[in-house]
């Protein structure tokens, strides 16, 4: 596995005690996790291209609706336009196109966009972010420590 997916997993366990937590509140306990690739910008790449981890928790082939799919297309909102889908369903509602999916439930912090789908869309939308702000501190813990085992290491691979 890449560095940077096994970050993004890693993140994900961190934060999946608090996920379960809140499955207790929650209409359901199914969920589908997208994130998408800080590194690659929508002018850079295609959006299949720029996928770097999928989850799915709970019991994906009883699903009553395709949560994976959702949560592909509101990460693919938030990915084009670089906000939260929240923003564009309530401030810009003209910039959404057709096959948007009408319900929040993403998370940019910085480059980093993660969509989540299958519990209520707000819950979905907290999700996201914890994940976001997981995937974010786990680098900078990463990048600091890069930068005291060798400080006279000038780019991130040594070069």
């Amino acid at each position: 596995m890449e560095p940077q997916v096994e970050l993004v997993v890693d993140a994900i366990e961190l934060v999946r005690p608090s996920i379960e937590r809140l499955f207790e509140r929650t209409v359901r306990q199914e969920l589908h996790i997208v994130v998408m690739n800080p590194r690659l910008k929508p002018w850079e790449a295609s959006f299949e291209e720029a996928l770097l981890h999928e989850r799915s928790l709970g019991t994906p082939e009883q699903w009553d609706k395709p949560y994976d799919k959702l949560a592909r297309q509101k990460a693919r909102q938030a990915w084009r336009h670089r906000s939260p889908n929240i923003y564009q369903q309530l401030v810009h509602p003209a910039s959404l196109q057709e096959d948007d999916v009408l319900y929040m439930g993403t998370f940019v912090y910085g480059d980093i966009v993660v969509a989540c789908s299958g519990v209520q869309p707000w819950y979905d939308m907290l999700i996201s972010g914890w994940i976001a702000l997981t995937i974010e501190q786990l680098s900078m813990h990463a990048y600091q420590t890069i930068k005291s085992e060798n400080p006279t290491q000038v780019t991130l691979q040594g070069s």
